[in-house]
């Protein structure tokens, strides 16, 4: 959504999960019963980068970074209350956490159920979660607990540029203790190719468009053709991560819910920590509430798209990052609807 949106989440953004577990479905079928599809795709990479993925990973997440105004970021200096809050929450704790929580369920509490190599896999894809902080998404957010529009947007925009700098030195730190090695050239290929190409590309279009036919035809007439875009891109990408995914699932359908527990678990902590410092920190809730949104989604995208460019369609890290998408949309609606029922526990006053 945009700042000046009027409309809510959409019926795509609003079950999501069920078309994620429909996408599941197809895909898992097509690897079992049509295995030379995925076997077809296979052929198309560059440098262990899945061309058909990539390019649907652009088609997500263009759209996406042309909602993002970085003119908003010279309000950055006032009233940086909120903002603080956000950037120490989404960099100094919530990649941390996520560590934490992830392989102590992988690691200890589903040791029986998830042998070693497997629980590895799945920490990454937790830690490319927990690191890829939410971006566009948050505007929705935003919107359903009436949130102040133009301040998330500061937000939106700050934090886009900090995944420019933090996401590879965090990602590469945190499995590095793990014993795990990342190639930090693969890293920051990853965030060139999903992060700065369409970033830029959103930047530029949106600079263009709103200089050529002013900002009110931007808002009201060329981003509406994005709606649905973004989700058909993701829904594409699953089937085609499901379909070389097949054999995993089929041989460990129970890890789907395992992966999901500790995700689960992250969010509702993230959120409550960035909600209740935010009560702390005497911020109206139009603020507090959009931050502990930011805090508790993720930037799914982002982390699918970097899981498939250093392990490969087929990883079981990918797999960790999808289940990540599917649990997402749920849990921040239960998140959303907490937060509008305790928003009489804030000041009623907003921020300018």
């Amino acid at each position: 959504m945009t700042e000046n949106s009027s409309a809510g989440i959409g019926i795509f953004g609003k079950y999501l999960t069920i078309w994620v577990i429909i996408c599941m479905i197809i895909g898992v079928m097509i690897g079992k019963f049509l295995p030379f599809i995925p076997k077809f795709l296979g052929t198309f990479e560059y440098a262990g980068v899945s061309i058909p993925i990539a390019i649907l990973i652009w088609v997500m997440i263009y759209p996406m970074m042309l909602k993002v105004d970085f003119q908003s970021i010279k309000y950055v200096g006032k009233n940086p209350k909120g903002l603080v809050l956000t950037w120490v929450v989404n960099w100094l704790i919530k990649p941390f956490t996520m560590f934490a929580i992830a392989g102590f369920f992988f690691y200890i509490v589903f040791s029986a159920l998830i042998p070693a190599g497997l629980a590895q896999d799945y920490l990454i894809g937790a830690v490319l979660l927990g690191a890829a902080p939410c971006t566009a998404m948050v505007f929705v957010w935003s919107y359903l607990t009436k949130g102040n529009a133009a301040y998330t947007v500061v937000q939106v925009a700050t934090n886009d540029l900090i995944i420019l700098v933090a996401f590879v030195p965090i990602v590469a730190f945190l499995l590095g203790i793990s014993g795990i090695s990342v190639p930090w050239a693969t890293l920051f290929l990853s965030v060139v190719l999903f992060v700065v190409i369409p970033l830029l590309g959103g930047v530029i279009t949106r600079m263009y468009l709103i200089r050529k036919k002013g900002e009110e035809y931007f808002t009201r007439t060329f981003l509406p053709k994005f709606d649905h875009i973004t989700i058909i891109g993701l829904l594409l990408t699953l089937v085609i991560i499901f379909s070389f995914q097949g054999t995993v699932i089929l041989e460990n359908p129970l890890h789907i819910l395992l992966i999901a527990v500790p995700l689960i678990i992250q969010t509702v902590l993230i959120f409550f920590i960035t909600y209740g410092a935010g009560r702390l920190l005497n911020l109206p809730h139009s603020i507090a509430a959009p931050a502990g949104m930011i805090g508790a989604s993720n930037f799914f995208e982002l982390a699918v798209a970097v899981s498939i460019a250093l392990f490969g369609t087929n990883s079981p890290v990918a797999l960790a990052t999808i289940v990540g998408v599917l649990v997402e949309v749920p849990v921040m609606l239960m998140l959303v609807k907490i937060a509008n029922a305790t928003k009489d526990r804030f000041p009623n006053t907003d921020l300018d």
